[in-house]
């Protein structure tokens, strides 16, 4: 199993082992986010059980053998006229509110698009917040004309060409 050494935290891929902490850590994430709806726990329960969760790229930052971080990637799509083109999801990044602010959440974000790479997928979108995940490349969706099937701030809504020109051509839908 690959893994990675980062600011004294391992990334490694999720086990079946880690989902019970790794639950519980996305609600302590969550819990003080006002946006949220604190069930983001559940989102990744039912990801892990779809035909859409790729096991590679559920991954947990490990400090002091406690998972403290947590990033997961699914395979979405965007829809063209009649051919859907594969992408990746990002949903949700979790790092544990003790230990914020020390580079777990980016590591993780780095970590999964260098194993997605690997995996030789080209794109992610996401909905996330409009200050953080510029600074890892990600840009407007509307500069692709890529929008999502639901309502999303403009701010918001973003992807990220893991291959130069992965989008090239590729409008519609998530």
């Amino acid at each position: 199993m690959n893994s990675s050494v980062n600011h004294n935290f391992v990334i490694r891929q999720e086990t079946s082992n880690d989902i019970a902490e790794v639950n519980e850590l996305v609600k302590e994430a969550f819990l003080a986010v006002a946006y949220s709806d604190h069930k983001e726990h559940d989102l990744v329960d039912r990801l892990r059980k779809s035909s859409h969760f790729i096991p590679e790229l559920s991954l947990v930052a490990v400090f002091k053998e406690k998972i403290k971080g947590y990033i997961l990637l699914t395979l979405a799509g965007i829809k063209m006229d009649d051919s859907v083109h594969p992408t990746l999801a990002l949903a949700p990044v979790a790092v544990h509110p003790d230990h914020q602010q020390r580079g777990i959440g980016a590591g993780l974000i780095e970590y999964a698009h260098h194993k997605a790479i690997e995996l030789g997928y080209e794109s992610i979108v996401l909905i996330g917040h409009q200050d953080y995940y510029p600074k890892f490349g990600y840009q407007l969706a509307k500069k692709f004309g890529i929008v999502f099937p639901f309502d999303v701030p403009e701010p918001n809504s973003f992807v990220l060409e893991l291959k130069e020109g992965g989008l090239n051509g590729i409008t519609g839908e998530v």
